[in-house]
């Protein structure tokens, strides 16, 4: 047992050597990584990027994840996309030439790019790999991991012989520390870096640096060549005090009283209430200074920045500045969102109020005529009566009830119905409305912006819609919100009430049936606007007719008696008769409201004074009816008297909602033989309606007749040669209308000889009007909203457009027209997408900012009336850059036009820090402002920029000289040195 014992005891574990670490799978991983990318081998060449290359160009970045055991990381790619690069050239280069990433070190075209990576700004490197930690992975702090992480790309670098740059970040990420190496042919470069919060003392100018940089390298100072330096000092101006209000003061007299832009009802609001633009960033460089020209220690300095030969200038705009416009679009989207109603809103005792107002509106108006009426009834207006009425009415509610002051109201619902401020009859009202219809579309069709309401389904500039949107998007805003917006719209629609009871047309409408291709609002005020035209025409018939009331009224009755009809029926005016029995003192009104209603037309030409003949089937024994003219001198068939177009009822108008209800109707008939059948019937009523009146008008005509009128394709006439050689042309019907069953041979068969004036309208006006009132009244505030939002975007937009002309923005021009095709497709869905249209909004505002932005500039970089000559537009072009540009090149620096006003801007800045009188008969002349003035001319630098370069052979005197770099970052919390130092390889 002992033995056994001790054999155990000597068995150990087995260790496989062979077995990869997590390290060596790491370096593997990043060789795969490099390898996939394509950056193994030689990236020599002898080409530099061109001057401005880093900012104006553009640069990829492809990155992928990678683990070192649990240990997230991602690598990175960043390259400059160029297409200098030929393949003739690689061809010229040679094995010894350095990588282009060393080659870099030493360009002097891309000094100091503004919009670049960090590292391309500190190190000048047109492409490098990155390797940063995962986004929840805690930072590497630790030296050994640092170490770790360089000794792996080293070797992934060596086995791959990839010529990029690699860099690690490590310490904190705000730190933005990077540490990394390059190699190529016989030579390497190690890129570290040092990161103080403080900026020691020795170091705070160029000297001290240059010592720094001088020891780093390690030459001996009898083969140390001349050390090229880049130096740009960066200025800050923050304030602005003889700029500091971007808009105009508020006028106290207007309606908008007191309010930061506030304008008239019909105009929007533009502009910022706050400094759009917070600072000023004036950059001085040296690009090309050598250790013996410049003279920079701590006692004295020959920096001056107003002897700097570059001079560039960039802006930094605030973060979301209060723009008035943009407050306005994000109150009235917020509406969409509400879900009361304007019963809720209100309360229902301000409803209520409001329908006795409709009620009691005959009492109220009665009441005007009174004697005691201060104004004469010849002088007011029909508007003027009904709001007097409404004030009579509301005479016991509190003020602080009504949501909307009554002089707001009143004011807006003038601007709404410019018609009622004028006086006018019930005669005229219609002229007036159509003259001012008239000159409306003509202003509009000299504006090149006309139609685009078309392409966002709005409505026309300055229609009633338009303006309605522009009323309720400013009371919103500034009359009380939500409540307001109520309050307005319920006083809206009892004012289309009005009209409508009373036969006065709703101005800025244009007149005809509802245009499909304008907003859903837009086509229902039209709808009313067509219910008023059809009313006024049968009320004008009726006066017409009214003149032979006697006359038929001595024929009537005897006709009744001979037709045995009840003497309690009434005879119409039109001449048509109801066999319903009313009272004697029933009106025309209460007939016009009946069921038993028929279209009656202005005129009826040939018509015959003799009775109707409705019952007869047989054309030829009625005479003719409602003829309106001969039909291109055609005859009839079966007789030789001329075709004659008969007069017609207009088809009915109708709105996209009624059309789109119209269409599931029909599509749920389904497609069965009875379905069809139904269809075809409910579509063909105005056909018959049309037969009928030819009928009427064409006694012992036949449905070929008809169709030579009406469809004049589906009569098809051909050439017959008889005996005697004349040729005849004979005509028949076409294919499709000899079909069996076919509808319109049925609806001619049905069809009646009835003129037009005795036959049911097609187009109930009545019932349609109270049909869209009801609508209008039921319309939350938020489906309000929803309908105008069309317009109040096509009104921004074109408030867009007028302010960016007068700044001449071309960024903004562009994005103006982009924003229209956005919008197109947009608005244009029934289902709209609030989210699309909260991030389209947010585009408008950002134009609006940068117009305001432009415009701040404009108003600081304006020259002086002894100043302007020719350089206004260079001004106009600099200001522009500012806006499009990270960094902006001031010609003639700081001796230019555009540097003396960015040096006045400063001075007035000094004084004003230091308490100091304005000189305000400043001239550019450094002898008034020398050193011996006690008013600095700038500030001390936000930061200082000091690149160091030499060509120096490391890490021996025989080595081959080699770029060294240095870049300095001095802030007043900040002090980076970041330096790239290569050494020659080949002796190691």
């Amino acid at each position: 047992m002992a033995t056994d014992s001790d054999s155990e005891s000597e068995v150990f574990e087995i260790t496989d050597f062979t077995t990869a670490s997590e390290w060596e799978r790491f370096v593997s991983r990043v060789e795969e990584v490099l390898n996939d990318w394509k950056l193994i081998g030689n990236s020599a060449g002898n080409f530099s990027p061109e001057k401005g290359a880093y900012t104006s160009g553009t640069w990829g970045e492809k990155s992928q994840d990678i683990h070192f055991a649990d240990f997230k990381f991602c690598i990175t790619h960043y390259f400059l996309i160029q297409e200098c690069e030929k393949d003739d050239e690689k061809d010229k280069f040679e094995e010894d030439t350095f990588p282009l990433a060393i080659q870099d070190l030493m360009c002097m075209n891309n000094d100091f790019p503004p919009r670049a990576h960090c590292l391309v700004r500190w190190y000048g490197i047109r492409e490098f790999v990155v390797i940063t930690p995962g986004s929840n992975c805690e930072a590497i702090i630790s030296e050994s991991k640092c170490n770790l992480l360089l000794s792996s790309i080293s070797i992934s670098l060596a086995n791959s012989g990839c010529q990029i740059p690699m860099l690690v970040q490590v310490q904190q990420k705000w730190r933005r520390m990077y540490a990394g190496e390059c190699q190529g042919q016989g030579v390497r470069t190690d890129f570290e870096m040092v990161h103080l919060r403080k900026v020691p003392s020795q170091y705070y100018h160029v000297s001290g640096l240059l010592d720094i940089f001088k020891s780093k390298i390690g030459c001996p100072l009898s083969s140390l060549p001349q050390v090229n330096i880049a130096i740009r000092f960066t200025y800050i101006l923050q304030d602005w005090q003889q700029h500091s209000w971007p808009q105009q003061p508020p006028d106290f007299d207007t309606l908008l009283g007191g309010e930061v832009g506030g304008v008239e009802f019909g105009k929007l609001p533009f502009g910022a209430c706050e400094e759009p633009v917070s600072e000023l960033h004036l950059a001085t460089t040296w690009p090309h200074l050598t250790e013996g020209i410049v003279v920079d220690n701590d006692v004295y300095s020959d920096l001056d920045p107003l002897q700097a030969p570059h001079w560039s200038v960039k802006v930094r705009t605030a973060e979301n500045p209060q723009c008035l416009l943009g407050d306005l679009l994000t109150e009235f989207f917020k509406l969409c969102c509400r879900k009361e109603s304007i019963e809720e809103i209100l309360g229902k005792g301000l409803t209520e109020d409001e329908g006795k107002e409709i009620n009691d509106i005959g009492s109220a108006l009665s009441k005007l005529t009174e004697p005691a009426t201060t104004v004469p009834i010849s002088k007011m207006s029909v508007a003027n009566m009904v709001h007097s009425a409404r004030k009579h009415i509301r005479r016991h509610r509190r003020i602080d009830e009504s949501p909307l002051n009554t002089d707001v109201l009143n004011s807006v619902l003038l601007y709404l119905f410019p018609d009622a401020a004028v006086e006018r009859t019930p005669e005229n009202s219609k002229n007036k409305t159509a003259q001012a219809n008239s000159c409306g579309k003509m202003e509009q069709d000299k504006n090149s912006d006309y139609n685009l309401f078309l392409q966002l389904k709005s409505a026309p500039i300055d229609s009633l819609t338009y303006r309605l949107a522009l009323c309720v998007c400013l009371v919103n805003y500034y009359h009380g919100g939500l409540r307001a917006v109520a309050h307005l719209w319920q006083e809206f629609v009892l004012e289309l009430r009005y009209r409508w009871e009373n036969n006065y047309l709703i101005c800025g409408l244009a007149g005809g049936p509802p245009d499909l291709r304008c907003c859903l609002l837009h086509q229902k005020l039209q709808m009313i606007n067509c219910c008023i035209e059809r009313k006024k025409a049968r009320d004008e018939a009726r006066k017409v007719l009214e003149g032979s009331e006697k006359k038929v009224s001595r024929m009537s009755s005897g006709y009744l008696k001979s037709l045995s009809v009840p003497e309690s029926a009434t005879v119409m005016s039109t001449g048509s008769i109801s066999t319903k029995e009313v009272s004697p003192g029933k009106s025309w009104d209460s007939w016009s409201d009946s069921e038993d209603e028929f279209f009656e037309c202005l005129s009826d030409q040939g018509e015959s004074e003799a009775p109707p003949a409705d019952e007869e089937k047989d054309g030829s024994k009625s005479k003719a009816e409602g003829r309106l003219h001969p039909y291109n001198n055609m005859t009839l068939l079966n007789s030789s008297e001329p075709l004659y177009v008969p007069i017609t009822q207009e088809p009915a108008p109708m709105t996209e909602d009624l059309l789109e209800e119209q269409s599931e109707v029909l599509a749920k008939l389904g497609t069965s033989a009875e379905g069809s059948h139904l269809r075809a019937r409910m579509q063909s009523a105005c056909l018959l309606s049309d037969m009928e009146s030819f009928k009427a008008a064409n006694p012992g005509c036949v449905l070929e007749d008809f169709v030579r009128w009406y469809s004049p394709r589906d009569y098809v006439e051909e050439e017959v040669v008889h005996k005697k050689d004349n040729t005849v042309l004979k005509g028949k019907l076409s294919a499709r209308m000899m079909i069996p069953g076919n509808m319109w041979v049925e609806a001619w068969q049905t069809a009646r000889v009835t003129p037009a004036r005795r036959q049911r309208r097609l187009f109930d006006d009545t019932k349609e009007a109270e049909k869209v009132l009801h609508y209008l009244t039921m319309q939350k505030p938020a489906d309000l909203t929803c309908h105008l939002l069309p317009c109040i975007i096509h009104s921004t937009i074109l408030k867009l457009k007028e302010e960016e002309s007068v700044e001449d923005i071309p960024s903004i021009k562009k994005n103006i027209q982009q924003a229209i095709c956005q919008a197109s497709k947009l608005l244009h869905p029934t289902i709209q997408d609030y989210k699309k249209l909260e991030d389209f909004i947010n585009q408008l505002i950002a134009m609006e900012t940068v117009i305001t932005q432009a415009r701040s500039l404009k108003a600081k970089f304006s020259i002086s009336e002894s100043e302007k000559r020719d350089d206004t537009d260079e001004l106009k072009k600099f200001v522009t850059s500012l806006l499009e540009d990270p960094e902006v090149e001031v010609i003639g620096a700081g001796q230019g036009s555009t540097g003396r006003i960015i040096y006045r801007l400063f001075i007035n800045a000094q004084k004003a820090a230091l308490l100091t009188p304005k000189d305000e008969d400043f001239v550019h002349d450094r002898k008034t402002t020398g050193a011996n003035n006690r008013v600095p001319d700038f500030p001390s630098p936000a930061g200082r920029e000091i690149l160091l370069r030499a060509r120096v052979p490391r890490p021996a005197p025989y080595s081959k000289p080699l770029p060294q770099r240095l870049f300095c970052v001095l802030m007043r919390e900040e002090f980076r040195l970041a330096g790239a130092f290569s050494s020659d390889t080949s002796f190691f």
